[in-house]
């Protein structure tokens, strides 16, 4: 295969992030645009200077058009169930926009499409693709700090968006909390069982409904993924990947969603009440965490349209395929059942 063709659907702010990232990838020619508003693609066009680009403003006819490989879809979640289907009907491969889907049901709908057209399906889960969250995974995974039992994630930030944010249901749960749920995934390498959720709108939000939340995930391997969030909190703002803290039976990782990465281990037990001791507290050293090895999958944006290029030349399934990444998008709509209903729930995606 020469280079993998493209067509882009949806124009809007986000578009860009994807254009610059696939500026990036040799093997990749962008070959159309989409967007409802034919302004919108034109701009993208001369701005990323896709001069042989086709640009309209309906998916069908571009696809017909061009003849291309996949489609990367960055419309609004509503729109990538269509889309996606229109795609696997002409046996396109599709890469797309967080969330998988707006609905548990398309999202499944759109896993089985996927499958009896032999596509690739998978979604920019672009978090997975931080450096330093693939350092995290690498530690635990090594058990230096002993098996994992407890994830505890803070997201605090106060995000004027301004828009559509303002006045949709679920608002940090819906929108935002896919990226630290799905984090959490690949963190402990465990999928969810249930969960518990509290939603509310604090006295002073800008926001119309349920700018926090709290959700209290079981694991399949034993762990807690105790979840604190909100999207107006001001002062002190956690970064947008959240602030974390992974306990082991030997030790705890910090790590603020930056650079700041640190873990402390057991160096000499505390002796147990039967036992003649000194000490009521264990004696503990901090340790910097691995490096990151040549295998581990980087670059954000870029790392993940380029794992697409490849899996469509070379076979195989990107970490973000939709099979897989509908475990989480499970996760936000049981936890918004949850908090519906007041009630512990199960995590269902099958």
């Amino acid at each position: 295969m020469d280079k993998v063709r493209a067509v882009l659907a949806g124009c809007g702010a986000m578009s860009r992030a994807w254009l610059q990232a696939a500026a990036q990838v040799e093997d990749l020619e962008v070959v159309g645009l989409v967007d409802l508003h034919e302004t919108a693609a034109l701009t993208r066009k001369a701005e990323f200077k896709l001069e042989k680009a086709k640009v309209g403003t309906d998916l069908e006819t571009v696809l017909s058009q061009t003849q291309p490989d996949v489609l990367f879809d960055c419309t609004v979640p509503e729109a990538h169930h269509k889309n996606a289907l229109l795609a696997f009907r002409h046996g396109i491969h599709v890469l797309g926009e967080k969330p998988l889907a707006d609905s548990l049901l398309h999202a499944k709908e759109m896993v089985e499409a996927a499958r009896r057209a032999g596509c690739i399906h998978a979604v920019i889960q672009n978090r997975r693709y931080d450096p330093n969250i693939r350092r995290v995974r690498r530690f635990l995974v090594s058990e230096t700090i002993g098996p994992l039992t407890t994830l505890n994630v803070d997201f605090y930030i106060g995000a004027h968006f301004g828009g559509f944010r303002d006045t949709m249901d679920h608002v940090l749960l819906l929108d935002m909390a896919i990226h630290t749920f799905d984090a959490a995934r690949l963190i402990t390498g465990q999928d969810p069982l249930s969960v518990y959720c509290l939603e509310w709108n604090p006295q002073g939000s800008w926001y119309r409904h349920g700018a926090s939340a709290m959700a209290i995930f079981e694991m399949t391997g034993g762990v807690v993924f105790n979840y604190r969030g909100s999207w107006c909190a001001e002062g002190f703002h956690t970064t947008w990947e959240s602030d974390w803290r992974a306990i082991g039976t030997q030790g705890t990782l910090l790590w603020d969603g930056g650079e700041q990465l640190k873990a402390s281990i057991v160096e000499h037990p505390a002796l147990g009440l039967d036992k003649t001791s000194d000490g009521l507290f264990s004696d503990h050293r901090e340790m910097s965490l691995p490096s990151l090895e040549p295998q581990d999958r980087i670059g954000g944006h870029s790392g993940l349209i380029h794992e697409m290029v490849e899996c469509i030349r070379f076979g195989g399934e990107p970490e973000t395929t939709s099979s897989d990444n509908i475990k989480s998008l499970a996760m936000v709509f049981a936890a918004i059942e949850s908090a519906s209903s007041g009630c512990k729930v199960q995590v269902n995606w099958n």
